[in-house]
């Protein structure tokens, strides 16, 4: 299906108008994102298979928040606060390893099992009775859904994962996704010097991909089509261009490529998205399976973390085709990271006065509809003054009921 064929679901009435140049550079307002949007909307740490063994564990940072996921010496996976107890330190230090004993805080030696209950502290005689349970380390809300983790780091307006996604279950299980392996550890690309809207804003269209993805448009350009984000997911598609390709990578990629026979035959040549509000896309390939998202370090600096996951019983044939489809995504994130930042720097010019927005970029306007539903704030088209916005954004918020 053509891209413009997906047109017939726009409305002819929109605004075609997107986010005013201030939600960009409003240092206010990214602390009521950091609230609304990363700590209470689900956010993906990795995959079952990144934590195979007990005591296996990942963190993840974010926003002020962070998360430890680990597997106990009973086999389950658990996510709590890393967090100790005592004054707050963490309790792990790395990225990702192994817990041979116990969880040991390095700052006074509290010491939790792996179950996250407090095993003993240092001197006890120093303080008073402490329930294991009550003070073991915080909880954090977790999911799986097909063997990849989601954690929640306070109550939010998303459903279940299980709810959120749904409507793309019976697309999404032939994949295999829960018996996938990891292809490397989760990896945090570099530092990008913009604001993370500014990546949503490029990844949410395929209207450029003509123009600024030369190996993309080769391999499916042709096909390739968007679905407007809706309760929370988006949708977009692409089936493979006929013939071999133009370039080396799209040609060897297509020609390596075994019959993906797991999968429906629409799906067999053709790569799959689905985005996440606010911040994630699940990648589906018939070679592999990624996700990728990026989180604020400041309202000017934004970094990308990434994972790939292949078969268990993976072929030569398939490892080299996802070899190749790698490659291609990886010149492509190159591509739109200096989009990125060529739009950010102009929300900062004199001359901006702000996007309109093409019918093949509904998607972009549907996800800013998101963002107005959580943070109705960000309708307005001059920045509030400064230290106003949160209270602004709550009476907005108390008006629409």
């Amino acid at each position: 299906m053509p891209l413009e064929n997906d047109l017939l679901s726009v409305p002819n009435d929109w605004d075609r108008r997107g986010l005013p140049a201030w939600t960009y550079t409003s240092e206010d307002l990214l602390g009521l994102e950091a609230e609304h949007l990363f700590r209470s909307h689900w956010q993906i740490v990795c995959h079952v298979a990144d934590l195979p063994e007990p005591g296996d564990f990942l963190t993840l940072d974010l926003c002020g928040e962070r998360a430890l996921v680990v597997r106990g010496r009973d086999g389950l996976l658990r996510a709590f606060h890393n967090l100790c107890r005592h004054r707050g330190s963490r309790v792990v230090a790395g990225e990702r390893g192994n817990i041979r004993g116990a969880i040991i805080c390095p700052f006074h030696g509290w010491t939790y099992d792996l179950d996250g209950c407090l095993r003993g502290v240092a001197h006890p005689k120093s303080l008073p009775p402490l329930d294991p349970s009550e003070w073991g380390l915080k909880p954090l809300e977790m999911e799986i859904w097909h063997g990849l983790i989601f954690v929640r780091f306070k109550p939010g307006p998303q459903p279940s994962v299980a709810d959120l996604m749904a409507r793309h279950e019976a697309e999404v299980a032939p994949y295999g996704i829960a018996d996938m392996v990891a292809c490397e550890p989760v990896d945090w690309g570099e530092e990008s010097p913009v604001n993370w809207k500014a990546v949503r804003d490029v990844d949410n269209e395929g209207y450029h991909v003509a123009m600024a993805h030369p190996g993309l448009h080769d391999l499916y350009g042709r096909y390739y089509f968007d679905e407007a984000f809706h309760q929370g997911t988006s949708r977009s598609f692409a089936t493979f261009n006929p013939g071999p390709g133009k370039l080396w990578s799209v040609r060897g990629y297509k020609s390596v490529l075994p019959e993906a026979t797991w999968l429906p035959e629409s799906h067999r040549r053709a790569w799959l998205y689905i985005g996440i509000f606010p911040n994630a896309v699940i990648g589906l390939y018939p070679d592999s399976v990624m996700f990728y998202q990026e989180f604020p370090l400041a309202v000017d600096r934004t970094r990308l973390r990434a994972a790939v996951y292949r078969r268990r019983d993976e072929s030569r044939a398939l490892r080299a085709a996802r070899y190749l489809s790698s490659r291609i995504d990886r010149i492509t994130a190159e591509e739109d990271r200096q989009l990125t930042v060529w739009s950010c720097e102009a929300t900062r010019s004199s001359a901006y006065d702000g996007v309109m927005l093409s019918d093949l970029e509904y998607g972009v306007k549907s996800y800013h509809d998101h963002l107005r539903a959580v943070l109705p704030v960000v309708n307005l088209r001059e920045c509030p003054p400064a230290g106003e916005i949160a209270a602004i954004n709550e009476r907005m918020s108390a008006e629409r009921g």
